[in-house]
């Protein structure tokens, strides 16, 4: 490590005294940094030059940090309204990836995007489909990466090909969704051409999904599930050909309910003589249906990374999977018949005279019962709170007691409740992710990356935008309790490089000539506030209310390309206006630091 030599231009930032983590999992240690033209040019235990400097932030007993990647979530409505994405960039996210699970804004048309996209993320399409139909004017890659060029964009971003979005748009939404039609010879080359023309233009490669509870929205074909299900494995198995030669990732989710799939997504990430594929599904999630399945999967794409040549990555969050609900609109309910039933209904009358219907609440009733089908939702509404009602006596109590004190099936006072009072009717359950021994043995996890924030989607069902927040926390807690599984490096690295390096993205790392997205942190916020919910309204979407994290203390300040996006006292000024902050990364390109060493060379 060195500071710059004397005499040389002033630094447009000087970041003094902070304990300085550089992404990598190396030793810490307290040092100045230097910013200029956007790049971390100094690093040093020494006082740095402040003559001339703009800038200069004290961060005396806080840590200096790669800025955090979130790699899987779904701001790709959002972005077109509100490129800031001010829900991420505020918790020190300086780079997100948007195009998951197989759907996107590439290259379908708007009505089309719109489809696929509201339903599954639970996103008003009144507000999505009209914002579609004034912004995009683009149906290639290439035209969606100059269009992010266009935006003044907050946080850096990355993206993927939803494979939903490309089938629809060469195959037509109808066809892509009649399981009797398989693509033909010319469609299939159609798509592997769009596929590597996103590959040249920087995607990280393709998204697909195989869980059929996500269904599409609108009128044309609602409730079918996503195009992407309809396809068979030789279908993926062409597209993965070209991801294997190009060396990208196929990110994608196994049939979540079953999970028996999985094993077909492992044998295609295996490396026997050939290259292997890069993969990464979700979830490893200690789920409360089954608290066996994240400890058996984990360890198997291990063995499979050791000893078969797999580049297999789960991801996972570091904090209990809490969701919350308005009424019986929840994506859980997909995953059996008679929830499925309900949620085809868009109309409230038609909905709740369904579910007055005894023979309707038999069938749920026997769905809820059965212990033979499997699941994700451990389906115990004694174990699903009510946190808002009209009806306050409810408050506070589960479904379950509810039940109990009527005298009446848990299924019965749900629904009651839900007919009663519908979207006012507010609760919260706890999908996985329950018990702290297990989410520690799930973050160390050598088979799993540290993703899946779903952030800018189920708006009022989560909010995870803090995950690497408490993350940090979770580690730092365990380190003050004397019983310490992870140095802070190494969670720093598992929030930051080990990202950037897996995916292939000039992001994660802090070191000199690397680009200065940073985070200072302080560890004296990382407290209880991490794990609250606050709600805030979003102009962009009809003011609706979205779920979103307050845990202001912590973050002390978010740089994005040497620029201070964010303190706590707010957003800069122009932050989200006509300069963007953030720009478009491509994969493949060379990292900050070697690049910015071979042109100083």
């Amino acid at each position: 490590m060195r500071a710059d030599a004397p005499h040389t231009a002033p630094f447009d930032l000087i970041i003094r005294n902070g304990r300085h983590f550089d992404g990598t999992g190396g030793p810490s240690a307290v040092r100045d940094l230097g910013i200029r033209a956007g790049r971390v040019v100094a690093i040093s235990p020494e006082p740095l030059d402040a003559r001339d400097c703009p800038e200069v932030i004290d961060a005396s007993g806080k840590w200096v940090m790669p800025g955090f990647l979130d790699t899987h979530t779904h701001y790709d409505a959002e972005l077109l309204a509100s490129p800031g994405l001010k829900e991420s960039v505020r918790h020190g996210v300086t780079t997100v990836t948007f195009g998951s699970c197989s759907i996107g804004m590439v290259c379908s048309a708007p009505e089309d995007c719109s489809d696929l996209f509201t339903r599954v993320e639970s996103i008003p399409r009144a507000n999505v489909l009209p914002l579609l139909q004034q912004t995009k004017t683009w149906n290639t890659p290439r035209g969606y990466v100059e269009a992010l060029n266009r935006m003044p964009l907050g946080p850096n971003v990355t993206a993927f090909l939803g494979h939903s979005d490309l089938r629809v748009s060469v195959m037509g939404l109808s066809r892509a969704v009649d399981k009797h039609t398989q693509p033909s010879e010319a469609e299939m080359q159609r798509m592997e051409a769009v596929l590597e023309e996103g590959l040249d233009v920087g995607l990280l490669g393709l998204s697909t999904m195989t869980t059929k509870w996500d269904k599409l929205d609108g009128d044309r074909e609602r409730s079918k599930s996503l195009p992407t299900t309809y396809a068979r494995w030789k279908e993926y198995a062409r597209l993965n050909r070209v991801l294997r030669r190009r060396g990208r990732i196929h990110q994608g989710a196994p049939d979540i309910v079953t999970k028996i799939n999985m094993f077909a997504f492992l044998f295609a990430s295996f490396g026997w003589f050939r290259k292997p594929l890069k993969t990464t599904l979700i979830t490893l999630m200690d789920v409360k249906s089954n608290g066996l399945l994240h400890r058996v999967v984990g360890k198997l794409a291990h063995f499979c990374n050791r000893f078969l040549g797999a580049d297999f990555r789960w991801q996972a969050l570091p904090c209990p999977f809490e969701v919350h609900a308005d009424g019986i609109d929840l994506v859980i309910f997909e995953e059996f018949g008679a929830g499925e039933a309900a949620l085809h209904l868009a109309d409230e009358v038609e909905r709740n005279q369904l579910l007055k219907d005894e023979q309707y609440r038999r069938w749920f009733r026997k769905n809820y019962e059965s212990k033979l089908t499997p699941r994700v939702w451990h389906r115990d509404f004694h174990d699903a709170e009510i946190v808002g009602c009209p009806d306050a006596s409810v408050v506070g109590q589960s479904f379950g007691a509810v039940a109990d004190a009527r005298g009446i099936h848990p299924v019965d006072a749900f629904l009651d409740l839900v007919v009663a009072h519908g979207k006012q009717l507010r609760w919260k359950t706890t999908i996985g992710n329950y018990r702290k021994h297990r989410l520690e043995a799930i973050v160390q996890d050598k088979g799993a990356i540290l993703s899946f924030s779903d952030a800018g989607a189920h708006i009022r069902n989560m909010a995870f935008y803090n995950f690497p927040l408490r993350m940090l926390k979770l580690v730092n807690d365990a380190i003050n309790e004397g019983r310490a599984f992870m140095s802070i490096e190494q969670a720093v690295w598992r929030l930051t490089g080990e990202l950037g390096d897996w995916f292939g993205i000039d992001a994660g790392h802090l070191r000199l000539g690397d680009r200065a997205d940073l985070a200072i942190i302080d560890p004296i916020g990382l407290d209880a506030a991490t794990a609250a919910y606050a709600e805030a309204p979003m102009p962009e979407f009809g003011s609706v209310l979205r779920m979103v994290n307050r845990n202001d203390a912590a973050v002390v300040a978010t740089v994005i390309n040497g620029r201070i996006a964010y303190r706590q006292a707010g957003f800069a000024a122009d932050f989200g206006q006509q300069r963007g902050y953030g720009r478009f990364l491509a994969a493949g390109a060379s990292t900050g630091a070697s690049a910015a060493l071979a042109h100083a060379a």
